[in-house]
């Protein structure tokens, strides 16, 4: 009779073949021009180049050369001229070109889609772009902004998704009815990065290939699969099982559960993501100073982190995520109840009064929206849950109709400027004004000084002037903002022990496939 083993045989994928486990139902489009979701970022960091982007082995350095070998700034500051690199070629054979670069820009202002405000903010208009964008040769590029701005904030921007650079020539071989290929571009990729598209089935799969073409060094990740796997106990077991290399969504139980498992690893990376709560300045008694000060001291931080958030959220106050520039690292708030009831009582609501929350359906939320219901109900507030779908928290939200919004922020691009603008600018509150954008809007937060002084921040080309200038702002909102940060995202990725460099990309940016090993 032939002996048996407890022991579970793992399976193992290939050694040139990355397979992944993740949530990519958000996938809408490779288009770099459209693109605007998370999954679909991973893939375009991977796909396309930009003028400038970020070294995964070194996120912390900041924007470097890419496409772009150099640039220079214009006495005025207002046009940056960039000298495209040699070597860099599209997955079609077509070399990279100055010519290229002018054609993404243009093409993404033209269109008009989603993330196009990304460049439009800098005064490019459909009726200028070919003015204000122009490829002066096969290797020059020059942009001419409408005012000066911080160099830095500029090149922040290109790094985003929208600053992909697509081979004009096969993505207008590609146009159909003056699209610009951007039907054909949400399912077919036209990058010089390490990889392109060969296969896309929606709400299963993405299938990427190396680019034969690819001008740096080969990739030891020759294919890489990412699967869509919804569950965080499926992920777990295809892990377990060698069936997949990483997995991505597991749940904080899912990942204690790893503890001890032979050959697998589990690699904590700080993200941008910030949750917090906000309180709609229409409602009188959330718009007292001493009543937010109140629900800010009646937080249990801590306990929440150390509990259902554990090992996925720390606990941060303000409102640029760590990693980014000026970003401030003071908590002033402690769960103190005591704090809490005496600046309550100096209020003109010391006995508190009846709070709904809008909260949305999700399970790491709920957990949040239940612990504030607890603490706030010990001020003698009476705390209400209004649970409703994503859309329909943000629906209620967007109209300035909540009394209390718990929500996650998470940057648009890795520039201060994308959350200061967003927490700390509002320069007109009117309904009419209709900033969905903004979140001090939406919460009817008036603030012309504090505008002003986001503004100020953008246009100031001193880096170290430039971050003093944040954590000033930071400072101030911290305490007279109706907004309440408590939280920064920890992702948590599980995976074999022998993938090495695997990278998510930080607060700053998307994952890295080809500089993983195995």
């Amino acid at each position: 009779m032939l002996g048996t083993s407890l022991t579970p045989v793992m399976a193992e994928t290939p050694p040139n073949m990355l397979v992944i486990a993740n949530r990519i139902d958000d996938i809408k489009t490779f288009d770099p021009a459209e693109s605007f979701e998370f999954a679909g970022a991973d893939v375009s960091r991977n796909v396309y180049e930009k003028l400038v982007n970020f070294d995964p082995m070194d996120l912390d350095a900041g924007f470097g050369p890419q496409l772009a070998e150099s640039w220079e700034i214009s006495e005025d500051g207002k046009t940056i001229t960039f000298t495209i690199a040699e070597g860099h070629v599209f997955s079609s054979g077509n070399p990279v070109t100055a010519k290229d670069a002018e054609f993404s820009l243009r093409r993404a202002v033209l269109l008009n889609k989603t993330p196009s405000f990304i460049l439009t903010q800098f005064g490019f208009t459909p009726e200028n772009v070919e003015e204000t964008i122009v490829a002066t040769d096969d290797m020059t590029l020059q942009i001419t902004l409408d005012q000066q701005y911080a160099l830095s904030f500029v090149l922040n921007c290109l790094t985003a998704t929208i600053g992909g650079i697509v081979d004009m020539e096969t993505v207008m071989a590609n146009e159909v009815d003056g699209d610009m290929g951007n039907a054909w571009l949400r399912t077919n990729t036209a990058g010089s990065g390490p990889y392109k598209v060969v296969e896309w089935k929606p709400n299963e799969s993405v299938l990427m290939d190396l680019n034969p073409n690819y001008g740096g060094e080969a990739p030891a990740m020759e294919r890489v699969i990412v699967q869509h796997i919804q569950e965080s106990a499926t992920q777990r077991l295809l892990l377990e099982r060698g069936d997949i290399d990483v997995a991505r969504n597991l749940s904080p139980e899912d990942i204690a559960g790893l503890d001890g498992v032979d050959g697998v690893k589990v690699v904590d990376e700080l993200r941008g993501r910030l949750m917090y709560f906000s309180a709609n300045q229409k409602v009188d008694m959330l718009a007292d100073p001493k009543v937010l000060e109140a629900l800010k001291y009646a937080v249990d931080y801590e306990g929440m982190a150390n509990s259902f958030l554990k090992g996925q959220y720390t606990v941060h106050q303000a409102f640029l995520p760590l990693t980014f520039l000026g970003a401030l690292e003071t908590k002033p708030f402690t769960y103190d109840m005591d704090a809490a009831k005496a600046a309550l009582a100096e209020s003109g609501y010391p006995d508190c009064g009846p709070i709904a929350i809008s909260v949305r359906d999700a399970q790491e939320r709920m957990d949040i929206g239940q612990s504030l219901q607890n603490t706030w109900g010990q001020l003698g507030c009476d705390i209400e849950l209004i649970v409703g779908t994503g859309a329909q928290t943000l629906d209620r939200y967007r109209a300035r109709e909540h009394d209390i919004y718990l929500g996650a922020w998470g940057p648009d691009y890795p520039d201060p400027n994308t959350n200061a603008g967003t927490f700390a600018y509002n320069p007109d509150n009117s309904d009419e004004a209709g900033a969905t954008g903004l979140l001090a809007w939406r919460n009817a937060w008036g603030i012309p000084e504090m505008s002003e002084e986001t503004l100020a921040a953008v246009v100031e080309n001193d880096t170290a002037t430039r971050a003093e200038m944040y954590m000033a702002l930071q400072e101030e909102h911290q305490q007279v903002s109706p907004f309440g940060v408590m939280f920064q995202q920890i992702e948590q990725n599980a995976m074999g022990e022998s993938v090495e460099n695997f990278v998510a990309g930080g607060a700053t940016t998307a994952v890295s496939y080809w500089v993983i090993t195995k």
